[in-house]
């Protein structure tokens, strides 16, 4: 397969040959090799496939909300190829054979590959840490998410195990005993505790949707410091602020405020990447009090028109943020960049096309989604994965 007469993000022309499964050529006017299936890109941008950092497909055990098969196909038509799913689960995923169950589904879905993270403490009872002793080596990725450790001591060995063991912790900033009368108080507290872990112990930690500026300002000193810290920011906290939407999400919705610390701690490189928290719930969980929102297939439109459109950011940029920076975070060394040798997870976009979101549309089985009846600029006309198509709009004619 080769692609034709696309533009790269800085808008110089570009052709990509795919062969095997691999990028085996990236420049202009490249020759079509003979018998080669051409598809023809004029008009659109050319990028490395999205990946996720955070993410819920909802298996095993609340398949009513997500399964595997729509998750996946949710993340084909947002542009993504790899996920990084998160623990809670039922059964919280604290073991191996979980985590390489659902990973396993996922390569057969063959839509989106994916990596399973597991919990810091088994079945989240907040104490428990000699499951992380036994993890193989192809699982790195350990958080509490939706819980946050509470224990001080407790988080304090599971950095010290995440060290000696080369594991990434992926901290949800959250102490449950304040956040229930101020959750700002609550993420900032957590997000100081757990830096200062990383730059104690050495260890890799990444910050979850991180929503505050003090949250921000705390992860840039850390990382001033030189503890190994990352960070992701989510699209809906880019978008909204609290007064253009009471919508549950956790963390909550933040000030304009602190929109413009998030979108600032972009710009200096204090965040790493864009992670959806794509969230899937019914319309009756909704109503009990679910807290979260599916964003995979509406994540780059968020962010270009957020971010390139209203704030100037170069394109280069955010695709470094949904390609790049996610792959280094993950470790993902063949993803994530348009050179040979890299895998051919290729995104293909229309920066000019303006689409209304309509959440009935969506492949993703929960339709809880707060950009229903919004318009953005930057419509998703084609996924390749590993050179196949995962999915294609029914716009694109190439």
């Amino acid at each position: 397969m080769i692609v034709k007469h696309a533009k790269d993000v800085n808008g110089t022309n570009c052709d990509v040959w795919i062969r095997d499964g691999k990028i085996r050529a990236f420049g202009v006017d490249l020759p079509v090799p003979e018998g080669e299936r051409v598809i023809e890109a004029k008009g659109l941008i050319l990028m490395p496939a999205f990946i996720d950092t955070h993410c819920h497909w909802r298996t095993p055990g609340f398949e009513y909300k997500e399964d595997i098969a729509t998750g996946s196909a949710a993340a084909a038509a947002g542009g993504y190829t790899f996920v990084n799913l998160m623990p809670n689960t039922k059964p919280v995923c604290s073991s191996a054979e979980i985590a390489h169950e659902v990973m396993a589904k996922a390569k057969e879905v063959g839509l989106c590959d994916c990596n399973q993270t597991v919990s810091i403490t088994k079945n989240f009872d907040g104490k428990t840490l000699d499951h992380l002793l036994e993890l193989p080596d192809d699982l790195r990725c350990i958080s509490e998410d939706g819980n946050g450790v509470m224990d001080n001591a407790v988080m304090a060995r599971a950095f010290a195990i995440a060290t000696d063991r080369s594991l990434i912790v992926m901290s949800h900033a959250e102490d449950r005993e304040i956040s229930p009368w101020d959750y700002r108080l609550a993420e900032n507290i957590e997000t100081v505790r757990n830096c200062h872990l990383a730059e104690y112990y050495g260890t890799r930690l990444h910050m979850c949707h991180v929503s505050t500026k003090e949250a921000i300002r705390a992860i840039r000193q850390a990382q001033y410091s030189g503890a190994r810290v990352t960070c992701e920011v989510t699209p809906h906290h880019l978008w909204f602020d609290d007064s253009r939407l009471q919508y549950k999400v956790n963390p909550p919705i933040r000030k304009a405020d602190d929109v413009e610390a998030l979108v600032e701690g972009i710009r200096n490189g204090t965040v790493s990447c864009i992670g959806t928290d794509h969230a899937p719930h019914t319309a009756e969980d909704k109503a009990r009090g679910a807290a979260g929102m599916v964003g995979l297939e509406t994540a780059f439109a968020v962010c270009y028109t957020k971010l390139c459109r209203e704030c100037g950011l170069p394109l280069e940029h955010l695709s470094a943020l949904m390609s790049a920076g996610p792959a280094g975070v993950l470790g993902l060394s063949t993803k994530g960049l348009l050179a040979p040798g890299f895998d051919a997870d290729l995104v293909l976009v229309d920066i000019d096309h303006m689409f209304t979101v309509h959440a009935d549309e969506l492949h993703s089985k929960s339709k809880n989604c707060p950009y229903d009846g919004q318009s953005f600029y930057g419509k998703v006309m084609l996924t390749l994965k590993a050179g196949k198509e995962t999915y294609r709009s029914a716009d694109f004619k190439g």
